[in-house]
């Protein structure tokens, strides 16, 4: 079953599912983060990993190394990501899922206008921490994702506990 904004507010309250919590969607000034009907829209945190070959490495999934990013903090409201390039980032929002909720995220149209691709792994009953936001750049010019804003909205499903 998908979740309303109702039935998310009340796991926001009672389990402090997403924390912080913002009730009412925020878009005046900003890309649009907080409650809507169906689902929430999470923030992007200011420390981005934005991939680099500085050290002439390749990415290994099996055999990761740092060396592959630099580690950038923002200090005015965005991070630029370079053309055709690729960042993780996490979510201001701290998760605590429920037994019997799952979430997807999704993409936002304001970036997605733009180039951006967004991808979050799904979001599994019981888990809990930050997530982990993959954000490429398919354009051949540098792209500012604002920190402290919404990037991708989560859209929760309850089902039953196995």
């Amino acid at each position: 079953m998908l979740l309303n904004d109702k039935q998310i507010r009340q796991l926001a309250e009672k389990h402090r599912m997403i924390d912080p919590f913002v009730e009412k969607q925020k878009h005046q000034g900003v890309i649009s983060y907080g409650l809507s009907s169906f689902g929430y829209d999470i923030r992007v945190a200011e420390e981005f990993k934005i991939f680099t070959n500085v050290h002439s490495k390749h990415v290994d999934p099996k055999n990761f190394s740092p060396e592959s990013y630099i580690d950038v903090k923002v200090t005015g409201d965005h991070c630029l990501i370079p053309p055709n390039s690729f960042a993780l980032a996490r979510s201001v929002e701290y998760m605590r899922m429920p037994e019997d909720v799952f979430a997807i995220a999704v993409g936002k149209s304001t970036y997605a206008r733009c180039g951006i691709v967004t991808n979050v792994t799904p979001i599994e009953p019981g888990w809990e921490g930050y997530i982990t936001l993959e954000i490429s750049n398919t354009t051949s010019l540098p792209a500012k994702i604002y920190a402290n804003e919404g990037l991708v909205q989560l859209v929760f499903l309850k089902g039953e506990k196995p």
